[in-house]
């Protein structure tokens, strides 16, 4: 449709049809679940069902057939024909689950997320899926935070590269075609900053420090294509973010351009209410139309007070013209006005749901997540013909796809599926599933003794631990991330055998491992892998992939020391181990994680020598040379760190700046070249003015954040 078109249809609207579209409802409130008494809801909402036919979009009403028949119904009811948007939580996958995000970014390959992606598009949208509420972008720093499992993790530049593919996969370079959907990134801004690692908690964010480090991932979403921007829960500066008109208005629309739709969260313009902000109601349609958030998500102040306020002339039509313009441009990108089901097609849904190709992508995906942290006595690869027991909750468990998979424990592998699969000889014990702590469960059955018993004639032992997939993701913060006092007794138990005990963690956030880490001879941080998990693990186990995923968050040594991230800044009294009583350091714990951003085992050996680094024409290049010393081909991510000395303002110990993977046969040397220009030197100085400031810095290459070889420039 032509924009003159779209122009002419917003002045034919009346107001009430005008806040319809600035307003998100459940599918349920149009009759579509005969069980549902509407009168409840409708008068909860204070709407009714004229006005409910006025409403723009729904969210999370999947299925081809189910679509297009509320579609037809909404046009034929609309006093207009207008399309409604159909918009979904489709996270890291539809039918076919992939690895959750922050797995996905420990494989440290984009094109895992943007095939995860494209695929759950894909599906998705021969569901009827016109808009994803993803990726989720938002910089993490607390695993005590339960949506840590959906951001790309700790670092800003890795949050950047891999919010960008995730957009790429989802919407492409024509959110029209056929396969593809609109995304919308979240949450806008800062939300993984709360405080405490609680949920909805309140977010205290220097300018400094949220403009540095946690805008840079929302606006590498919209330079990929990402067409809505959701707010977040958090206060930012004392202004709830759905009510922020410096997020809104001048960030997001004057600095950055944006010209696409926005989107409270979930009841988000009611809370500010609750926030103490707005006074009621009318206070906060008007405080957040004004603030530029167009569409109110399962709240209806914008369809009950927007018409009062325009009339008593406390809200600009102007505005609403706006926001209205914004929808519909959105709808018309993707071509809902000539086809308002989009890909919707039950034939689609049989062919492309968990079909060969999207699996063996899923898998793919799933053994470069996984991530090695332990491997003493080259315990792994595991040998063929090896009687293996394995117990804990997940030993059987088809549940391993993690917070916010649509399609859960179904077409999924367990590990034991996976052994069975590829022919493996074990026992399995103790393998009655965690149940989440909301259920009022906080550990498992402690049947260890028994499990020895089941397990006395195996030659290895695996533990299978780790915490409940529900207790990952929204509103699943915890204050204790050590595995339960069962899971840790089993664990203790099998060491006790005196056989090579491995443990496989599962989790949507590092752990507290340190307890168990001197029972364990190898440690695999298998993360929510989806529904390839069995498969993928037993692949790694066995020595068919040589494990390549490295950390993109830090594990701690223990909650007490959170956040402890790498890229912090150099204290005035920095502990580099001296004896001095004065630094900065635990008296009973050491300041570094557990493990490090970017640390993660192989099968092989990588050795790094002869690095170089110079700065010539305004840019920093770097080259060293890798070597794979040993007889099993590798994958290695070799990554580049800077460490700007002096600055007019303090600079990070050290920043990610680049990062290639390389495959290495047995015995092969290769030489990595980097280049880092003067825009990638750039930050935030004391008057807030982006700039990059000539000087010394450290050029720092090596395996992880930790193991580093140091050269000095000067640019």
């Amino acid at each position: 449709m032509e924009q003159s078109k779209i122009e002419a249809l917003i002045q034919e609207m009346t107001l009430e049809e005008k806040l319809g579209q600035m307003t998100q409802l459940g599918a349920y409130y149009w009759g579509v679940d005969p069980s549902v008494d509407l009168t409840g809801p409708l008068n909860e909402m204070k709407v009714t069902a004229e006005d409910v036919k006025n409403v723009g979009s729904t969210l999370n009403y999947l299925g081809a057939k189910e679509v297009k028949a509320l579609q037809d119904r909404a046009m034929a009811e609309h006093r207009l024909h207008i399309p409604m948007l159909f918009m979904a939580d489709i996270i890291h996958g539809y039918k076919t689950s992939f690895p959750i995000p922050l797995a996905l970014s420990c494989s440290f390959e984009p094109q895992n997320y943007e095939n995860a992606t494209s695929v759950a598009a894909a599906e998705s949208a021969a569901s009827g899926v016109q808009l994803t509420f993803a990726p989720m972008s938002d910089l993490v720093r607390d695993p005590r935070w339960g949506r840590v499992m959906e951001s790309p993790g700790e670092d800003p530049y890795l949050n950047c590269v891999m919010t960008a593919a995730a957009v790429r996969g989802f919407s492409g370079d024509d959110i029209k075609k056929k396969g593809k959907v609109a995304s919308c990134v979240k949450h806008f801004a800062g939300y993984g900053a709360s405080q405490g690692g609680r949920d909805y908690n309140w977010v205290d964010i220097s300018t400094n420090s949220f403009r540095q480090y946690y805008l840079a991932s929302y606006k590498a979403a919209l330079d990929a294509g990402a067409r809505m921007v959701m707010t977040s829960f958090n206060v930012i500066d004392g202004i709830p973010s759905s009510a922020n008109k410096m997020l809104f208005r001048k960030i997001l629309r004057e600095e950055w351009g944006f010209d696409g739709a926005t989107i409270s969260d979930y009841a988000a313009v009611e809370e500010t209410i609750t926030n103490g902000l707005a006074e009621n109601g009318e206070d906060a349609a008007r405080r957040c139309i004004e603030a530029g958030v167009d569409i109110e998500m399962m709240s209806t102040n914008y369809i009950n007070y927007g018409k009062k306020l325009v009339e008593e002339g406390r809200l600009s039509m102007e505005l609403i013209d706006q926001a209205v313009r914004n929808i519909l441009n959105l709808k018309n990108d993707l071509g809902l006005f000539e086809n308002p089901y989009k890909d919707a097609s039950e034939e689609d849904e049989k062919t492309l749901h968990l079909c060969s190709e999207h699996r063996r992508l899923a898998l793919e995906a799933a053994q470069q997540s996984i991530v090695l942290l332990k491997n003493e006595n080259q315990t792994l690869p595991l040998k063929k013909g090896v009687k293996i027991g394995v117990a804990g909750p997940f030993a059987s468990s088809d549940n391993t796809s993690g917070g916010w998979a649509l399609i859960n424990g179904k077409d999924e592998s367990s590990l034991a599926a996976g052994f069975r699969k590829a022919g493996v000889e074990f026992v399995s014990a103790m393998d009655q599933s965690v149940v989440s702590m909301s259920e009022g469960s906080f550990d498992v059955e402690d049947e260890a003794e028994s499990a020895m018993e089941a397990m006395q004639d195996c030659d290895v032992l695996i533990a299978a631990v780790g915490e409940s997939p529900s207790d990952t993701g929204e509103a699943a913060s915890r204050a204790y991330l050590r595995l339960s006092p069962n899971q840790e007794k089993l664990v203790m138990a099998m060491k006790a055998t005196g056989k090579p005990v491995i443990m496989v963690v599962f989790s949507g956030r590092p752990l507290e491992i340190k307890p168990v880490l001197p029972y364990c001879d190898a440690v695999i941080q298998a993360w929510f892998l989806g529904t390839e998990s069995g498969n993928a693990l037993t692949s790694v186990l066995f020595g068919g992939y040589n494990p390549s995923g490295r950390l993109a968050m830090s594990f701690p040594q223990t909650v007490g020391q959170i956040p402890v991230h790498y890229n912090c800044y150099r204290t005035g009294r920095p502990y580099y181990g001296q004896e001095d009583h004065y630094v900065s350091k635990y008296l009973d714990c050491p300041n570094e994680p557990l493990f490090p951003f970017g640390f993660g085992l192989s099968y092989s050996k990588a050795v790094y020598s002869d690095l170089q680094a110079e700065a010539r024409d305004g840019v920093i290049r770097a080259r060293v040379t890798v070597t794979n010393e040993s007889r099993i081909p590798m994958k290695e991510t070799v990554q580049l760190y800077i460490h700007d000395l002096f600055a007019s303002v303090v600079r990070p110990v050290k920043e990610l700046k680049g990062f290639l993977q390389i495959a290495l046969a047995a015995g092969e040397s290769r030489t990595v070249e980097f280049e880092v220009t003067k825009e990638m030197l750039k930050f935030y100085n004391d008057q807030m003015e982006y700039v990059f400031e000539p000087g010394e810095f450290e050029v720092m290459v090596g395996p992880n954040s930790r193991d580093v070889e140091i050269r000095k420039v000067t640019l």
